[in-house]
């Protein structure tokens, strides 16, 4: 008995239901990868942003840093321009409280916003962002007034002279002593 092949028995083609299959296969293999660039990607977005944060919070406190250094450093002061903080004009010889301007690591741009004291001069400054910052707690204790800021133009590095009293308070006596 011979059988007669028909045109779907044939060896050379494939079902159309294999095709199918195969062809959904594909598009979830896609959808797999397409996710996990799009998730490599956030974790990138979100590693760099923290990046930024911590070399904000550095720059900002080597800005702070400085213009305590320069009230210090003569007649009890502040700077009047950014300028006074690589060279003090006040000193005959070259006084510099920070090496470089720095540019501001969330905005890429070298202009900071400025805190000036009611007499103009500089007492701080601060990123222009009006970025959402990621980091929210855990500042370290001169950064405190950070926390729960809804932007980064509210991180404010000031530098404010602290007037310290000393009281002095009398000697506890020992408990069951004379």
């Amino acid at each position: 008995m011979t059988r007669l092949l028909k045109h779907h028995d044939s060896p050379h083609t494939a079902p159309s239901a294999q095709y199918g299959f195969t062809y959904l296969t594909v598009i979830f293999i896609l959808a797999i990868l397409t996710g996990g660039h799009a998730l490599i990607g956030e974790v990138w977005h979100t590693t760099s942003l923290q990046e930024k944060e911590a070399e904000l919070l550095f720059v900002g406190n080597q800005y702070r840093k400085a213009i305590e250094r320069y009230y210090l450093g003569g007649p009890r002061q502040f700077p009047r321009t950014i300028n006074d903080l690589l060279k003090d004009p006040r000193t005959p010889t070259t006084e510099r409280y920070l090496r470089q301007t720095y540019a501001d690591p969330v905005t890429g741009k070298t202009e900071w916003g400025i805190v000036k004291a009611p007499d103009g001069s500089i007492i701080g400054v601060y990123s222009l962002s009006e970025r959402k910052p990621l980091k929210s707690a855990n500042f370290r204790l001169q950064d405190k007034s950070f926390e729960k800021s809804e932007k980064y133009s509210d991180w404010k590095f000031i530098y404010s002279p602290v007037q310290l009293t000393i009281n002095p308070t009398p000697a506890a006596k020992p408990l069951g002593g004379p």
